[in-house]
């Protein structure tokens, strides 16, 4: 039997995962929100006095968010799993170099950042960070007043943003973005400055459910920030007022999207009950709506209270269908692997921003779909995904240094034999206890 406790360095390369034996019926409180987490850290090290996140993730992605914005000015101090930072007031005294390797949503949340310092900021990240579209955040900055060079090649990192009192917020108006992050670091940062934001999209804001736990993250720390689906001339309005940011006493959610692959290992393996506790009906992380597509697909599904513990359990044969997973991509990969074992045919659409992430994950979803023998067609945003021609030959998957190939294929090798994962660490990225957790199945 495989040690899945061990520390991930020392875990075999690559990770040979072994079939369930027998059912599991187990309780895993996932670590808290990537999404939160990071959004938290950047109100917090915004706002006037000394903030209390209550069990915020501890990953590389969330970890160098914090180091930036310390690097920026803000003060940080770890008491057990809490953690406490003390506020700039809307703007930060330093600049400097800062470096959020693979991480996209740190990335595009300290470019709008690091337009509120005093002193230049060089932003820069990992070989694949500088492949991801940044411009249009960028742009966006800009039209509000940012002073921002590209110090290589245009669209790419690294950055310069340079101290500039012409950035005072205003009206912007946008078309299609390749991400939600770049509005939702506009709704971050609003509140720091001088005008309100009042941003007009004239088509079909992409993840838009993203953009929603923004909202909901920022009114819950008493900024005033409003949307609109309902206004002439634009598909959607949201505007944030200028508003003081006083520090608070924040509860981090565990992780909806660390939760999707042991509610999919329960849904494929007979006679397995899975509860994920703290993880409320209600929650505003998009991710939780994949409960929901595994019911519809064949899965048993169940909240024991209103707080919030969600019961997965395997009711029979995973069936064919189609999704739209635009609200929930970081979810499709998940959903992609259970699509492997279903009765029929699966298409999932809606996944146009899944080819600008850590890697290109249509592509490499297909790549190692088609190493277990299923058969699979893409087009920009979809994957269609025949199981009825899948094997249990012997396979490596390769994960492309990206944490949710590793956990999706990591969950499938329960019930398909012969599973191997290349380059196991990589969850590191945001669920560093991810093969600990995994172990608790075989107990």
């Amino acid at each position: 039997m495989i040690d899945y406790t061990l520390p991930l360095e020392e875990l075999p390369e690559p990770l040979p995962i072994v079939p369930l034996e027998k059912p599991f019926d187990v309780t895993i409180t996932p670590p808290g929100s990537k999404s939160i987490t990071n959004r938290a850290y950047v109100l917090a090290a915004l706002a006037d006095g000394e903030s209390k996140i209550i069990r915020p993730l501890r990953s590389d992605d969330c970890d160098l968010l914090l180091e930036a914005l310390c690097t920026l000015g803000a003060e940080a101090r770890w008491e057990g799993e809490n953690l406490y930072i003390k506020g700039v007031n809307g703007r930060f005294p330093c600049g400097g170099e800062v470096n959020l390797g693979d991480g996209g949503t740190p990335t595009r949340f300290m470019i709008a950042c690091a337009c509120l310092a005093a002193e230049p900021v060089v932003v820069d990240g990992s070989k694949r960070m500088r492949e991801r579209p940044i411009a249009e955040g960028v742009d966006m900055l800009r039209q509000l007043g940012a002073k921002i060079e590209y110090l290589e090649e245009d669209g790419r990192l690294p950055v310069r943003v340079i101290p500039s009192d012409e950035f005072k917020g205003g009206e912007l108006t946008v078309g299609k973005t390749a991400s939600s992050q770049f509005i939702s670091a506009l709704l971050l940062i609003g509140n720091a400055i001088e005008q309100s934001i009042d941003v007009r999209a004239v088509d079909h804001l992409t993840s838009q459910s993203y953009i929603s736990l923004t909202e909901f993250i920022v009114n819950q720390w008493g900024i005033r920030c409003y949307g609109d689906t309902d206004v002439e001339g634009c598909d959607t309005r949201i505007w944030i007022e200028r508003t003081d940011c006083k520090a608070i006493k924040y509860q981090i959610e565990p992780d909806a999207s660390s939760a999707v692959y042991w509610c999919v290992a329960s849904a494929l393996n007979r006679n397995t009950h899975i509860c994920i506790e703290g993880l409320p009906p209600n929650s505003p992380q998009p991710d939780v709506r994949l409960a929901g597509i595994l019911e519809s697909r064949g899965a048993r599904v169940h909240y024991t209270n209103d707080a919030g513990d969600l019961i997965v359990s395997y009711r029979g044969s995973i069936v064919g269908g189609v999704d739209d997973a635009g609200d929930i991509p970081d979810a499709s990969l998940a959903l992609a692997v259970c699509c492997t074992t279903a009765s029929s045919v699966s298409t999932i659409y809606g996944l146009e921003t899944l080819r600008v992430k850590e890697t290109d994950r249509i592509a490499a979803l297909a790549n190692e779909l088609r190493k277990i023998g299923c058969t699979v067609d893409t087009t920009d945003d979809s994957i269609t995904i025949d199981p009825s021609t899948r094997h249990d030959e012997p396979v490596v998957i390769e994960t492309y240094n990206d944490h949710r190939m590793a956990m999706a294929f990591g969950v499938l090798g329960l019930r398909r034999p012969n599973i191997s994962i290349s380059n196991p660490q990589c969850v590191k990225k945001s669920y560093p206890g991810f093969w600990q957790d995994f172990a608790k199945l075989y107990q």
